[in-house]
């Protein structure tokens, strides 16, 4: 099935499981493991890159007929930036404790593979409201895959979510360590492919129906 023929559901269940940024595609990782030691930066982190992919799928719909094939590397690029610009002010102005932190990967989303393989795959070949569903649905997978990481990190490496004490007791405190990231998204990444051959037939969510 092409894309422009998939209805507004697959596209969404596509971008949230079947082709996971973090589970499934395994790209984005650095900031996966950078920033997912607690709740409240991870899903900032998450929330900015569903902004950034949905604008920037949209924007790149809606001039796709302007965009010259040899030149479309860059003003893709430009799209990004300019979009990553405006939510790294904002989160500057609006969310300081937050920014302060994860100010360095809000910047870096620039460079995320993720954002600029859905404006070349999907929304430079299709409508705007079916690109802006995939750019929403490729976002949101990321936040997904950012909360379930954070959850697990911070609630066993620390005993607690979003910074209030849940556990009582000794935490794993290889947890908030880089290692200990890596071990949850390995350990998510085999349960999500155990998922997807066990209820899926290794076809991933989006084929499912």
């Amino acid at each position: 099935m092409s894309a422009n023929k998939k209805s507004n559901l697959e596209i969404l269940k596509n971008g949230l499981f079947g082709e996971n940024t973090i589970f499934r595609m395994a790209i984005s990782l650095c900031p996966a493991i950078a920033v997912t030691s607690g709740m409240k930066n991870g899903v900032a982190l998450g929330i900015a890159v569903v902004f950034v992919q949905t604008m920037v799928n949209m924007t790149i719909s809606m001039i796709r007929g302007f965009i010259h094939p040899k030149i479309r590397i860059p003003i893709f690029m430009l799209v990004i930036a300019g979009y990553v610009t405006i939510i790294d002010m904002l989160m500057s102005t609006y969310a300081r404790p937050i920014y302060k932190e994860i100010g360095l990967y809000i910047q870096i989303i620039v460079a995320f593979a993720s954002i600029f393989a859905r404006a070349e795959v999907f929304a430079s070949k299709n409508r705007v409201w079916p690109s802006m569903v995939d750019g929403f649905a490729s976002g949101a997978g990321f936040l997904l895959a950012m909360i379930v990481i954070s959850f697990f990190r911070e609630l066993l490496g620390k005993g607690e979510l979003f910074g209030y004490s849940i556990i009582a007791g000794n935490p794993l405190l290889i947890m908030v360590l880089p290692a200990g990231g890596f071990i949850v998204v390995g350990l998510l990444m085999g349960f999500f492919n155990w998922v997807d051959i066990k209820f899926f037939g290794g076809k991933g969510a989006s084929g499912a129906g």
